[in-house]
C-alpha cells in the first residue's frame, strides 16, 4: 500500500506539485520539528533544515527527537527524516545575507531571533511564511493566519513589525500568530500551542504549494 495514498486521494492532481517542491526551513524546535514531521507525511521530498542549538532536558515538553539529550538538533532530525538536507548553523542576519535561496519554492520561519527574521523578510519576503510567538499560551484555537501588519495582541508579532517598520521593509508575508494573552511570565510553553504553531505553518506551506 502507497503510504501517501491517502494524501493523494486529498491532494489530487496537486500531490506532484508537493513532492516536487524544495522547501527550506528554519528552525527545527518546538514549532519548527511539527511542521518538518508534517511536510514529511504530507510527501514533501527536499527539505533543507537549518538550526544550530542542541537538545535539553526542558526541550522534552515539546519537541521532537528531544529524547536526544545533548545532540546536535539537525543532525537528529535528519537521520529521522529521510528527506531532510541538514545545516548546522545559527541563521543570524549575515548568514542570510550570503545565503542563496532562489532554490526553495518556500522559506519557513520557525526561529526566535528578531535580527534573523528580519532579515529574512527583507531578503526573501515573496517567498516566506513566519511564525510568531507560541509560547506562554494555552489555546490553539486562538492560531490564525495574516499578513504580518495585521496581527494583534501578540508581544512577538508587535515586535516583529516595529523592527521591520524600523529596517525600511515595505512587502508583505504571512504568519502564523496567537492573539491569547499570555498565562505567565516565564518561559512556559504547551506543546499543543507550539505543535499547532508548526502544523499551521505546515498547512499554509502545503496551500501555497498547491496555488503556485
Amino acid at each position: 500500500m502507497d503510504r501517501f495514498a491517502r494524501c493523494k486521494s486529498l491532494f489530487g492532481d496537486d500531490f506532484e506539485k508537493i513532492q516536487n517542491s524544495k522547501i527550506l526551513l528554519l528552525g527545527v524546535g518546538g514549532v519548527g520539528g511539527f511542521c518538518l514531521d508534517a511536510l514529511y507525511r504530507s510527501g514533501v521530498q527536499d527539505i533543507t533544515i537549518v538550526d544550530f542549538d542542541t537538545f535539553e532536558i526542558t526541550n522534552q515538553n515539546r519537541q521532537i527527537g528531544s529524547e536526544n539529550i545533548d545532540k546536535i538538533k539537525v543532525e537528529v532530525m535528519q537521520k529521522k527524516y529521510n528527506c531532510t538536507e541538514a545545516i548546522n548553523t545559527k541563521a543570524t542576519p549575515q548568514w542570510v545575507d550570503n545565503f542563496d535561496f532562489e532554490p526553495y519554492d518556500l522559506v519557513i520561519d520557525a526561529i526566535d531571533d528578531m535580527r534573523a527574521k528580519v532579515a529574512l523578510a527583507n531578503k526573501c519576503s515573496h517567498k516566506l511564511i513566519s511564525s510568531t510567538g507560541g509560547a506562554k499560551k494555552l489555546d490553539p484555537t486562538k492560531i490564525q493566519i495574516t499578513s504580518v501588519w495585521k496581527t494583534y495582541s501578540d508581544g512577538l508579532a508587535k515586535k516583529f513589525r516595529y523592527e521591520l517598520k524600523k529596517s525600511g521593509f515595505k512587502g508583505d508575508f504571512d504568519v502564523v500568530f496567537s492573539d491569547e494573552a499570555p498565562r505567565c511570565k516565564d518561559l512556559g510553553s504547551f506543546v499543543g500551542v507550539t505543535g499547532s504553531f508548526g502544523l499551521t505553518l505546515a498547512s499554509l506551506a502545503i496551500k501555497k504549494l498547491i496555488n503556485a
